[in-house]
């Protein structure tokens, strides 16, 4: 028989319950023993949906209070030394780690491959020691024997933890691997006695290009595990493993999952000669993204696998249902057409089973599904809404002019200057400040009906007057107006953008309690009307200094929506480009001189192979230019960047042309500035002085550590000085207290200037 399973399901709970207990956590309101029940709970409710929907596992290890790789370095107890944390860790140490405290800023944050989830950065080095620390897993495998489930357990690998985890760079992680297999080597033991037949080891390295001694090091390590405790799945996803298909074959493990909606071309190279002791885990459900799936192309790939496999066969999504939202059932808002296209993570569990059903008893068994899924994917393929001539014949249009500025970059900064007038180091903000009760209560009354328009438009006309008076009596330079208006960096251009549609509950998790709700990308893309100008221009009138027009480019509305699969992303990517240029060029029109275009998501769109970046950076930084390029020269283009490595791309960060760009730097403590020094960025560059993502406010002494480093690579005339990021989650007096430290340390280092 078929074995039917997923890899991991999404934690926060249909109805972000996850989110609003740790919040009520850190605030004090909910004690330690209040947030294990309610992680129990939502443990429990997820089992019961896999078990309930017909899948042979359910799976263990994959829920989290804040990051699956950060609770890996709680069970093997390897904080770092600063945290003082002991040999311990308990989960006011694990949140400690994550959030930060008043003496330490917290672990750095990146991007979990190419997707929009931040994982927690593991730190290591020579001193590092493992100590297991065995209840952050096994009370949750305790919970789920208990309640009369079949388990499979799952854990990330210890060459990927090793692999993401942060050191020196004369260090060699490798030298780590052996005290880590020992912790690994006795808790997959203890598994083994509690009567767990099945371990999950996600390796998701295996799809990088990894250099030899990594790759050397991967029959080491199962041979180590796979005499240690249960049959071991190596779990591969978000790429093709190809490349290793002859390595793999001949590890030690009882089976290997891949990711055939990411990389379908790869399953050839391992139907070819697999062992017959192996089974083959094939992800043939999109995990990463929320529409429907086409049962019957599904199982044309599948049927060639069974055919060749037999009972060794199984199925399962491509990745961890993590990187979508719960359950399509709580949507009651959306065009019943387009929700009669998509799947939560609940209705995947529901295709899932039903492959499995297919495959073992025939397509007849489930006849009424497969043809209620081949009507929905004939509705979508011809529906006249995704499809905008006049849309496709501009973008067919566009020149190479269209993506340059008039002028290069040092003929512009001149005439900028002269007419912004801006002090050396001048300071400014990302862009949004703290989203108050009062502007989320005012928002969702409106959006409910129950307060009108010019009332909505006056209270957010008194957040924006609040947060202008608020900047000018902190002394910053150039102004934002604080994105009171908006929900969501990406969801508020989607909802007046055509060719997009909104979830009421479509919310997925991106880090800790931070949850976003993606918007969904089902059609061609224009702007029928201005997003920002009139915010942007009531906000200029209250000052005399520049205020910045605030925008969200296209790469990363493409990222961090759900994108449409009928359509190559590079040509999604142009009209999302198109659009916002008409909007940049109004802004200009209505007297905006500084006008800041985000991409925090254009390294996470790199494919994970390098021999693939090159075509993707070339339409990427196209869309970026054709975006920016409608303005006159002495308009000021900024864009924002955060949470990820950006030194092996910075030739194509430096195509993109924006007259400055500011990045996250504080956690890794300026270390980023090297790669731009070494590259020698040509623009100007404002490296984050503190990190925004803790409540902590930092010292004047660390402020003035950054910026004298950032000093030491950067010359004074092109550096700017900001915060890492947009200040929406955090509280006005924290946001006070810090910016004001951050005005005060740059202007007496322009004082020292001279």
């Amino acid at each position: 028989m078929t074995v039917a399973h997923i890899l991991g399901f999404p934690r926060i709970g249909s109805r972000r319950e996850l989110k609003t207990a740790l919040e009520a956590h850190w605030s004090g309101k909910l004690d330690e023993a209040g947030l294990q029940c309610v992680g129990q709970d939502l443990r429990a409710r997820h089992w019961q949906l896999q078990r309930a929907a017909g899948l042979e596992f359910v799976t263990v290890g994959d829920f989290a209070w804040y990051d699956h790789l950060h609770t890996v370095t709680a069970l093997f107890s390897a904080a770092p030394a600063r945290f003082g944390l002991g040999g311990r860790v308990d989960l006011a140490g694990y949140f400690a780690m994550a959030r930060g405290t008043a003496e330490q800023p917290a672990l750095a944050m990146k991007k979990w491959f190419d997707t929009n989830y931040h994982y927690l950065v593991p730190e290591i080095g020579p001193y590092t020691r493992f100590t297991l620390n065995r209840d952050w897993l096994l009370l949750d495998v305790r919970e789920a024997l208990a309640l009369g489930h079949r388990v499979k357990v799952v854990l990330p690998g210890p060459l990927t933890w090793l692999w993401l985890a942060a050191s020196e760079p004369d260090f060699d992680k490798l030298k780590l691997l052996s005290l880590l297999l020992n912790g690994y080597f006795v808790l997959l033991a203890e598994l083994k006695a509690l009567g767990v037949h099945w371990l999950q080891v996600d390796e998701p390295i295996l799809a990088l290009d990894l250099p030899p001694d990594w790759l050397a090091a991967l029959p080491v390590v199962y041979r180590e595990l796979a005499s240690a405790g249960p049959a071991i799945l190596l779990a591969t996803y978000f790429g093709s493993v190809a490349q290793h298909a002859a390595l793999l074959k001949q590890l030690p493990i009882a089976g290997l999952h891949l990711d055939l909606a990411r990389a379908p071309q790869q399953l050839d190279a391992f139907l070819a000669d697999w062992p017959q002791d192996k089974i083959m885990s094939l992800g043939v459900i999109d995990g990463r993204n929320l529409w429907r799936t086409n049962l019957a192309l599904a199982l044309a790939k599948l049927s060639k696998a069974k055919a060749i496999l037999g009972d060794r066969l199984w199925v399962s999504a491509s990745c961890s249902l993590l990187h979508v939202p719960t359950d399509l059932a709580r949507e009651h808002k959306l065009d019943p057409t387009l929700k009669s296209w998509m799947a939560f993570a609940t209705q995947k569990l529901d295709e899932v089973a039903l492959l499995k059903r297919a495959l073992d008893d025939g397509e007849d068994a489930i006849g009424d599904a497969l043809q209620a899924s081949t009507a929905a994917a004939q509705t979508r393929r011809l529906a006249t809404t995704t499809l905008r001539p006049e849309i496709r014949a501009r973008v067919a249009a566009l020149s190479e002019a269209d993506a340059r500025r008039g002028a290069p970059f040092v003929a512009r900064i001149v005439q900028q200057q002269a007419v912004l007038n801006l002090p050396p180091l001048p300071t400014t903000t990302i862009g949004s400040f703290p989203q108050t009760a009062e502007i989320r209560a005012a928002r969702a009354a409106f959006k409910a009906g129950k307060l009108g328009e010019q009332d909505y438009r006056q209270a957010m006309q008194a957040e924006i007057r609040y947060a202008v008076e608020q900047q000018e009596t902190l002394g910053l330079d150039v102004l934002v107006h604080g994105e009171a208006e908006r929900n969501d960096m990406v969801e508020y251009f989607g909802e007046q953008l055509d060719g997009y549609c909104f979830t009421e509950n479509g919310w997925v998790q991106s880090y800790g309690s931070r949850c976003v709700k993606p918007p969904v990308i089902y059609g061609d893309v224009a702007r029928p009307r201005a997003m920002t100008v009139e915010w942007a221009r009531y906000a200029q009138s209250l000052t005399t200094k520049p205020m910045k027009g605030m925008l969200s480019g296209p790469i990363t509305m493409l990222f961090w929506s759900f994108v449409r699969d009928d359509l190559p992303r590079r040509e999604v990517a142009l009209q999302l480009a198109l659009a916002l240029r008409d909007e940049v060029c109004d802004l200009e029109a209505a007297g905006i001189k500084v006008i800041q275009i985000d991409e925090p998501a254009i390294r996470e769109g790199l494919p994970l192979k390098k021999a693939d970046w090159p075509a993707y950076l070339d339409w990427a930084v196209r869309a970026f230019r054709v975006c920016a390029s409608g303005v006159r020269d002495d308009t000021q283009i900024h864009t924002h960047m955060c949470y990820s490595e950006f030194n092996d791309i910075l030739p194509s960060i430096a195509a993109m042309d924006a007259d400055v760009i500011t990045i996250e730097t504080s956690r890794s403590r300026m270390k980023l500035l090297d790669a731009f020094a070494e590259f020698r960025y040509p623009n100007d560059i404002g490296p984050g002085l503190y990190d925004i993502h803790s409540p902590r406010v930092p010292s004047a002494g660390e402020m003035k550590t950054l910026l004298d480093r950032a000093l030491s690579v950067v010359p004074a005339e092109r550096l700017w000085v900001n915060p890492d990021c947009g200040l929406k989650t955090r509280a006005w007096p924290e946001t006070e207290a810090a910016l004001r430290l951050m005005v005060s340390t740059a202007r007496q280092a322009r004082a020292s200037l001279g």
